[in-house]
């Protein structure tokens, strides 16, 4: 396999976290990689740290925005810059596994698919092992993910050369499940990868923590973005909340 991965990582006051997610991509067995940080006007230290990284190899590259604009705008941004065959998405306070991206593309190139995720664990702000592991789903449908995103933004990986650059909404929070959904729309599916091989960093201060704003988001994704009606709007934001809880 010699397709280049561009992998997308916004960065915002990430200092705590964010050498040990750049590790976890050097660390990778699959070699052909470029390393796209974007930068949202961070006030920490993290600048200095990924400057240091960037001088260390080359695949790593740091891109700086001039204003606080958001994680949507910073992953576009890196998506705009990405030269990969396929473009895969890590946050700064996330980590792979080391054959993450072998076996994924792996089987991505096997199966011919465009769009596809993995099973991760969930580990605690401090890096540590919560005993808890998101098995995905074998297959998803747009229909189906109206119904809850169950898609990790740290295992999603997409064949541009297959579908084009495909952005993410430009709405503050759950952009991610947005592309996800505007990929279906076109793809009849996207496909799940059981394998364990991400680690969702917990922290307690994430929107997906915030219940209340998860679901002022959610809505407006589903009103704003997907232009379904005020009913339907409302109907799938309480599916997410009992999904939420099942979980």
């Amino acid at each position: 396999m010699n397709n280049l991965v561009s992998i997308i990582t916004p960065n915002y006051n990430s200092e705590k976290f964010i050498s040990e997610t750049i590790n976890s991509v050097l660390n990778q067995t699959y070699k052909n990689w470029e390393m796209i940080i974007v930068d949202d006007v961070s006030t920490d230290k993290s600048i200095d740290i990924i400057t240091f990284f960037c001088k260390q190899d080359s695949r790593i590259q740091l891109h700086q925005l001039s204003d606080n604009s958001g994680a949507a705008i910073a992953r576009n941004k890196a998506i705009s810059l990405a030269k990969g065959t396929f473009i895969a998405f890590l946050d700064s306070d996330d980590l792979w596994l080391p054959k993450k991206l072998e076996f994924q593309l792996d089987f991505m190139l096997k199966n011919n698919y465009s769009l596809s995720y993995t099973s991760y664990e969930i580990i605690n702000e401090e890096g540590n092992s919560t005993n808890k592991t998101i098995k995905c789903k074998d297959k998803l449908d747009y229909n189906r993910m109206l119904y809850s995103n169950e898609i990790g933004c740290l295992t999603a990986m997409y064949n541009k050369d297959v579908l084009g650059k495909i952005f993410m909404p430009k709405i503050r929070k759950r952009q991610d499940y947005g592309l996800w959904l505007k990929v279906l729309k076109s793809e009849k599916y996207a496909f799940g990868l059981a394998t364990v091989l991400a680690q969702y960093r917990d922290r307690s201060q994430s929107i997906s923590n915030n219940k209340v704003e998860m679901l002022k988001w959610n809505w407006n994704l589903y009103k704003n973005v997907e232009n379904l009606s005020y009913f339907r709007a409302t109907y799938y934001t309480l599916c997410n909340v009992i999904n939420k809880l099942l979980k």
